[in-house]
């Protein structure tokens, strides 16, 4: 059976190493190094992934030997340690054959060398930036991209970034792996939404089903009545009830609900993007306004959905989600000049993780610009540091990351439904918006907790896109 892809965690391929010329001249040198190399493997396994470690390296037979175990293990990243000069000759068969790309670290021992005691033997364990320049010019003339994180053993700063490195790289993994549903049709008339589903394997690698609403009437309609009572008692227990709602439709919302988690599970999905316009209240159109509850669930449990048929922004979604940042699907609603804000949000499924407050379900008797009626999700972002996360494609069909930084404020919203947020970016609201709009971004992207531009920056690298920033 498959692993989901957002269940995968990261496999990061270790190998570290140093000159064996070193070890007769100086018979310390390499055991204290080892040492290194193992509290290294130690504070990897910390990042909740799995750790390959297939250990020393002194001369390039071993490294060619190293990188045939690393390329046989499939890694998501293959993490060099540089614990003392070592020649490009011992790194750059990993780099190439691994088949993962390379992160090298140089971490010595403590903050500074004891200048005043030390030996030639103990200096060289302080030697790890001695090769980073050789490693970088032969990597370029190779044709391999180069990474590099330096600092000592214990320094957090250092690990925080090694840390962005590992996160990313099991974001890549889980682009790869994945399968995203695409469900109904292209909203009438959006061009931006449109996606060559060709385009999605060839920029992320991973897999598009397509599905019929069909698939999701027939897995409704075999919903029993205790599934749809468990999922109207985890629908109560999850969201306050506005008094609009109305009992029926509620019920409607839970059977969806239990079919969708059906349609998830038998496809094996990762993320589900859907739209069907319906007609006249037949069971299509019933199916695509009654989504929003079970989609929402969906989201919070890192299954990411989103409305409008905006399969991008559902890859958009499981990026921010697996980044711990939640992710709700957003299109620009207002802009307030009078508070400097940009007022954002949707109808529609919503991250209930990154709520401000307890999500609340209302009753619509009407959607904008959608059929259909039934109950809706309703909730302000957390306020505080977020990240507005879309991806965008260009003319040559290549994929790109745009990103903005802001911070979600208190003040009004509007109360019809939608997931409403207040974004403060720290400028004009109208000129912000006209650099977000000139991005390429497209009409919906996902809205995310915290700032995530670092992490977004090695996710680019790794993954190959270009990332926009607005604002930053």
């Amino acid at each position: 059976m498959r692993v989901p892809a957002t269940a995968r965690k990261p496999k990061v391929g270790l190998v570290a190493g140093g000159l064996g010329a070193y070890w007769p001249q100086f018979p310390d040198l390499l055991p204290q190094l080892r040492r290194s190399a193992a509290r290294v493997a130690e504070r990897m396994r910390e990042f909740d992934a799995e750790v390959v470690d297939v250990g020393f390296v002194s001369d390039a037979q071993e490294g060619a030997a190293a990188a045939e175990r690393l390329r046989a293990a499939d890694c998501d990243v293959i993490v060099g340690f540089l614990t003392t000069y070592m020649t490009a000759t011992m790194l750059v068969p990993i780099a190439q054959r691994g088949g993962a790309p390379v992160l090298l670290i140089n971490l010595q021992p403590t903050e500074a060398m004891d200048h005043a005691s030390f030996d030639t033997g103990q200096w060289l364990a302080y030697c790890g930036a001695c090769p980073l320049p050789e490693m970088a010019n032969a990597f370029q003339r190779v044709g391999v991209p180069f990474r590099s994180v330096s600092g000592y053993l214990e320094d957090e700063r250092a690990w925080d970034r090694i840390g962005r490195w590992v996160r990313a790289a099991g974001v890549r993994s889980v682009l790869r792996h994945g399968r995203h549903g695409l469900m109904g049709h292209l909203y009438p008339g959006m061009y931006d939404v449109s996606t060559d589903l060709t385009m999605v394997s060839a920029n992320l690698g991973g897999h598009v089903e397509v599905l019929e609403f069909d698939d999701l009437r027939v897995r409704v309609q075999e919903a029993t009545e205790e599934q749809v009572a468990a999922k109207l008692a985890e629908a109560r227990g999850t969201f306050e009830l506005a008094d609009s709602v109305v009992e029926e439709d509620l019920r409607w919302a839970a059977r969806v609900s239990v079919g969708l988690d059906a349609l998830v599970a038998d496809f094996d999905l990762d993320t589900l993007a859907y739209y069907h316009r319906g007609l006249e209240g037949e069971v299509h159109e019933r199916l695509g306004a009654g989504v929003i509850l079970g989609a929402s669930l969906l989201t919070a449990r890192g299954v990411p959905a989103c409305g409008e048929y905006e399969l991008r922004t559902s890859l958009a979604m499981l990026i921010a989600d697996r980044l711990g940042a939640g992710g709700s699907f957003t299109e620009l609603q207002a802009l307030n000049f009078r508070d400097g804000v940009v007022e954002m949000g949707h109808d529609g499924p919503g991250h209930l993780a990154i709520s401000e407050r307890r999500p609340l379900l209302r009753g619509l008797g009407v959607y904008h610009g959608k059929r259909g009626w039934g109950v809706s999700v309703e909730f302000d972002v957390r306020q505080g540091p977020v990240t507005l996360l879309g991806v965008g494609q260009g003319r040559d069909g290549r994929y790109r990351l745009v990103a903005a930084e802001g911070e979600v404020v208190g003040g009004p919203l509007l109360q019809i439904g939608n997931t409403t947020s207040r974004v403060d970016f720290g400028r004009d609201p109208g000129e912000w918006t006209d650099e977000w709009s000139g991005s390429g971004v497209g009409h919906h992207w996902t809205l995310a907790v915290g700032h995530l531009l670092p992490d977004l920056r090695c996710l680019a690298d790794l993954t190959g896109l270009d990332l926009v920033t607005v604002g930053a």
